[in-house]
C-alpha cells in the first residue's frame, strides 16, 4: 500500500498536482505568463495571483495543438510546481504518476521519462493517460462496469475514447478538434466584432465563458428568448470587468440593478450558449468534424455488438468544457435521440470534472496493481526505455 504518492494530471491548460494523501490538488495554470504592468517579470503558474494587473497577458505555452512541445517553459512550470512554494515531495520516498495525451510520440515520452528519473531523480515512476485514471475512478464507484465510454473534453482535443473491460480500444478513438482554447479564442472575436476589443484579453475572457456560458438544450428556443427585450429575454446579462484595483475578477450583474456600477461592462446575450454551441456542431467554425453527440454513436456503434448496450449505459464526460451547465442534458438528449431504442443511455459528468482524473490517480496509487506498471529507477538504469515502453505500452494496461 502506497501512503503518498505524487500524482502531476498535466494538461495544456492546468496541471492538477498533489499527494495521495491530499483530499484535493493543487490547479496550477501549465503556462508562464507576461503582463504588460510588469515587464520584467515573468509570472509561472499561479503566481499569476501576484500580478497587480492581469490585462494584456501574454502566454508561453509549453503545449501546441495538445502535445508538449517546449521543454523550456515545461521544465521551468514543473520547477515550480516541485518547489517549496508550490507542491514540494520527496521522489526518494512517494513514486510519481503523470498523465499524457493519447497518442504521445515516442520522443515525448522519452523525454519526460529522461527528466523524471535523471533530472527529478525520482525512484518510481508511472506514465498513464488521464483518461485511464478516470475510467479507473469510474469503476471504482461502479463496480462490475464491463465498458466506459469516455468523452475528455479538454483544452485542445476532446476524445471519444471506447474502454471494454478495462482496456481501451485504440483504433476505435475519435478525436474532435474542439476544447476550451478555440471556444475562448471564438467569444474574444466575437466580443471584439460587437462591442470591446478584447484579443488580447485572453485571461479575462476565458474567466467570462467560465461564469456566462452555458449549453443550450433548446437552440432554437433560446434564440428566440434571445431576440426579444428585457425582461422578456431571461438570457441577456452585464458583465463586470475586472479592473484590478477593486476587484481581480468580473462578475455577472443584473440588468436592473440599481448600484452604481464603476466597471466597465460587456453585455452578453446569444453569446452565451452559441459559444459551448460549437462543441456539438463544429462546423459553425469551419471545422468539418461531427459534434460530440454524433461522435459518441459513431464510436459505439463501431465497437462488438455486444458491447454497444453497456458504452451506451455508461458514457463518462471529463474535462473542463464538461463544467457549462446543460452540457450534461444535452449531451444525453441528443445520443438518447440516436441511439437504438432498445438500449438504455446514461450519462454521468463527475462534480468536479477537471479534477476527476487526479482522483483516479489517487485510487490507483492504492491498488496493489499500481507495482506491477511502475519503472523503479533501478529498472530504467539497467534496461534504459525498452523497459518503459514495455511496462508502460499503452496495450498492455488494463484499468478494469
Amino acid at each position: 500500500m502506497i501512503d503518498n504518492a505524487y500524482i502531476l494530471d498535466n494538461g495544456a491548460y492546468s496541471a492538477k498536482v498533489g499527494l495521495s494523501c491530499h483530499e484535493e490538488p493543487k490547479i496550477i495554470p501549465n503556462c508562464i505568463m507576461k503582463a504588460k504592468s510588469e515587464r520584467q517579470r515573468p509570472f509561472i503558474g499561479n503566481q499569476i495571483e501576484d500580478c497587480r494587473d492581469a490585462s494584456g497577458l501574454f502566454y508561453i505555452l509549453p503545449f501546441t495543438k495538445g502535445y508538449l512541445v517546449n521543454w523550456d517553459v515545461q521544465k521551468t512550470v514543473w520547477d515550480y510546481i516541485l518547489s517549496n512554494d508550490c507542491c514540494p515531495s520527496n521522489f526518494s520516498e512517494s513514486p510519481v504518476i503523470i498523465t499524457e495525451p493519447y497518442f504521445n510520440f515516442n520522443p515525448i515520452k522519452e523525454a519526460m521519462s529522461e527528466i523524471f528519473f535523471e533530472e527529478y531523480e525520482c525512484q518510481s515512476f508511472l506514465r498513464v493517460n488521464a483518461g485511464d485514471l478516470s475510467v479507473y475512478h469510474y469503476n471504482h464507484d461502479n463496480p462490475g462496469t464491463l465498458c466506459v465510454l469516455l468523452v475528455e473534453t479538454g483544452y485542445s482535443f476532446t476524445h471519444i475514447v471506447p474502454y471494454i473491460q478495462g482496456k481501451k480500444i485504440r483504433n476505435k478513438i475519435r478525436r474532435i478538434d474542439v476544447g476550451g482554447k478555440i471556444l475562448t479564442n471564438h467569444i474574444k472575436e466575437i466580443i471584439s466584432y460587437r462591442q470591446l476589443h478584447v484579443m488580447d484579453e485572453t485571461y479575462v475572457m476565458n474567466q467570462v465563458k467560465e461564469d456566462c456560458c452555458f449549453v443550450s438544450e433548446d437552440f432554437s428556443r433560446d434564440v428566440e428568448i434571445a431576440r426579444k427585450k428585457y425582461p422578456e429575454n431571461t438570457i441577456v446579462r452585464d458583465y463586470a470587468l475586472p479592473d484590478y484595483t477593486t476587484i481581480r475578477r468580473g462578475y455577472i450583474r443584473p440588468l436592473d440593478s440599481k448600484e452604481e456600477c464603476n466597471q466597465q461592462t460587456i453585455r452578453l446575450n446569444i453569446e452565451r450558449f452559441s459559444v459551448p454551441e460549437v462543441l456539438f456542431h463544429p462546423s459553425d467554425l469551419g471545422i468539418n468534424q461531427m459534434g460530440i453527440p454524433e461522435a459518441i454513436v459513431r464510436v459505439i456503434k463501431s465497437c462488438p455488438e455486444e458491447t454497444q448496450p453497456h458504452l451506451f449505459n455508461n458514457i463518462l464526460i471529463t474535462g473542463g468544457c464538461a463544467a457549462f451547465p446543460g452540457f450534461k442534458t444535452r449531451v444525453y438528449n441528443d445520443v438518447r435521440s440516436m441511439a437504438p431504442y432498445n438500449c438504455k443511455v446514461r450519462v454521468t459528468v463527475p462534480d468536479n470534472p477537471v479534477t476527476y482524473a487526479w482522483h483516479g490517480g489517487v485510487l490507483f496509487s492504492k491498488d496493489p496493481k499500481f507495482y506491477n506498471y511502475a519503472v523503479t529507477k533501478e529498472e530504467y538504469e539497467k534496461e534504459g526505455h525498452a523497459v518503459i515502453f514495455e511496462r508502460f505500452d499503452e496495450a498492455n494496461l488494463n484499468f478494469a
